[in-house]
């Protein structure tokens, strides 16, 4: 009921909406794809953005390699035709053109295989350079190279520190890393 959500220590009631939306991205789970080309899908992160950063967005976020192979490239129309996967390094590849100073990835890797995963994880941790990101994840691995690691139960945080240092306290994150506990 009260308090201030600060950025950069700016009450965000004082920032214009506009600027704020600019200012961040958000990867979901649940991606959306446009009506459209993969090209067309990439660049909504960024209108104004040309073929060669859509490109370079996509290479980051280790999306070029499928693109390359579907049937017109980046031209290719989105039907149904893509896997959960797929439509997630498109979604990170948005987030990629926007280049904003921050991004939220909400259970980014909760749904797909492991191998895709990988693939993901690499765009993530090449996206996260040189930004502030706010990973939500079940998946440890997903985390594994953060800064700050919170943890989290019943809405309070319970722990916070690195990989190495989380594990070093052999408390709840090292029960979830090994096996010994459940995530609730």
């Amino acid at each position: 009921q009260d308090g201030s959500i600060t950025y950069d220590s700016i009450d965000i009631k004082r920032i214009k909406k506009d600027d704020l939306r600019k200012s961040l991205a958000i990867v979901l789970q649940d991606t959306h794809m446009f009506t459209g080309t993969i090209m067309d899908n990439i660049r909504y992160g960024r209108l104004d953005a040309t073929d060669e950063e859509c490109i370079e967005a996509s290479k980051l976020a280790s999306a070029h390699s499928f693109i390359r192979r579907l049937p017109d490239g980046y031209n290719t129309v989105i039907t149904g035709n893509l896997s959960q996967g797929q439509r997630q390094l498109l979604a990170i590849a948005r987030a990629a053109v926007a280049d904003p100073p921050v991004m939220i990835l909400d259970e980014a890797t909760s749904s797909i295989d492991t191998r895709t995963e990988l693939h993901i994880e690499h765009g993530m941790d090449r996206l996260m350079i040189g930004r502030t990101v706010f990973v939500i994840a079940h998946r440890l691995s997903t985390v594994r190279n953060s800064n700050a690691i919170m943890v989290l139960e019943h809405g309070e945080i319970i722990e916070r520190g690195d990989h190495n240092a989380l594990m070093a306290l052999k408390g709840r994150y090292y029960e979830l890393c090994t096996g010994k506990a459940k995530l609730s």
